[in-house]
């Protein structure tokens, strides 16, 4: 993964949540191990069953966690914005990935190494706690996203999909390919295409290039299967209630 070279984070502004919730000593404990790093569309953070050697917290860059089917085929099970982190199993005493962690939307992240972070977790009750209730909340969205999978239409999905897309990233526009958007949906790419259009048609976005853009917010959550609310009910919706924290209209 090619990135640009890392800086260290020097006050207590940042944009992940996760870290931002922390008490301001338990902050300033972290700061000395974290440093911003640029995260590009297509990097490949870990791969499954490699080492974990730094945990990313994301802040407007956006992260799909995938599932390996015979060493090619890749399915999205979740996605990680600035509302928490990339890395999870070093927090529950492992240090394997079991999934390949991709950059979906380019963006900024601190990122600290495991070792700095497995001693930072030990010592920090308040971190400990924020880690734990962040791995809740992945949790649900992952089970939901494996349901989602199996028994809604490919329509309602990609709604889904791209609201949850919207929520993390802080934006209504951003770049994905059908081709892309096939893997993480686990479909045929003519399955994207077509439901595409069939949103585009509905005037709900406007896609082009490799550059979709949410017209209609409110008619998208419509569109979109239960799943989408349902997650956010269960805590994993980027703090962002329904996407409506900011204007995206």
């Amino acid at each position: 993964m090619k990135e640009q070279r890392p800086t260290k984070v020097a006050n207590r502004k940042v944009a992940n949540s996760l870290l931002a919730a922390l008490p301001g000593k338990s902050y300033q404990r972290l700061l000395s191990g974290l440093e911003h790093v640029v995260l590009k569309f297509g990097d490949v953070l870990y791969e499954p069953g490699h080492k974990i050697r730094h945990v990313y917290f994301p802040g407007n860059s956006l992260v799909s966690l995938l599932t390996m089917v015979d060493g090619r085929m890749a399915l999205e099970v979740g996605m990680v914005g600035r509302e928490g982190m990339v890395g999870l199993p070093l927090a529950l005493g492992g240090d394997i990935s079991p999934v390949r962690a991709l950059v979906q939307g380019s963006g900024t992240a601190l990122r600290m190494t495991s070792k700095r972070f497995s001693k930072e977790i030990r010592k920090s009750p308040q971190l400990q706690q924020g880690v734990h209730r962040y791995a809740n909340a992945l949790i649900a969205q992952v089970s939901q996203t494996a349901a989602c999978n199996r028994f809604h239409v490919v329509g309602a999905r990609l709604a889904r999909w791209l609201l949850m897309t919207r929520d993390r990233m802080r934006s209504g526009e951003f770049r994905l390919t059908h081709e892309f958007l096939a893997h993480m949906l686990g479909v045929r790419r003519v399955g994207v295409t077509t439901a595409a259009r069939t949103l585009q048609a509905r005037k709900l976005i406007d896609y082009s290039r490799g550059q979709i853009r949410i017209l209609n917010h409110k008619g998208l959550e419509a569109a979109a299967c239960e799943c989408y609310a349902l997650v956010n009910a269960k805590g994993n919706g980027a703090n962002t209630p329904a996407g409506h924290a900011w204007n995206l209209s």
